[in-house]
């Protein structure tokens, strides 16, 4: 998984995230939150609540998918058993990419 920082349109920016295998999508994939949600590596620093706004390239397709959602899951750095530093983010109603999929 490739992630960006861009722009500052919250005092984050926009997280730009390329996803280019399956098997990188189901382990980012967070089923167990409602609406579904992605676990997105970044060494920005996220509070919980926090709104984010994702534009999500997904293996062969061409365009990325513009996701807002809100930060449900911190993963702080050195955290145990070498879990990556990141954020789990939930989407909301309206922005939910798989149903997109469906």
């Amino acid at each position: 998984m490739e992630t960006t920082n861009q722009g500052a349109t919250s005092k984050h920016g926009i997280l730009s995230i390329s996803i280019k295998k399956l098997a990188v999508l189901h382990s980012a994939y967070m089923p167990f939150v409602e609406n579904g949600g992605l676990f997105i590596p970044t060494r920005k620093l996220y509070e919980m609540g926090d709104e984010v706004f994702i534009l999500l390239g997904l293996m062969d397709e061409s365009e990325r998918m513009p996701i807002s959602g809100i930060v449900v899951w911190l993963t702080p750095l050195a955290a145990q058993g070498n879990r990556a530093q990141g954020i789990g983010v939930q989407f909301t109603e309206k922005d939910n990419p798989a149903r997109e999929k469906n």
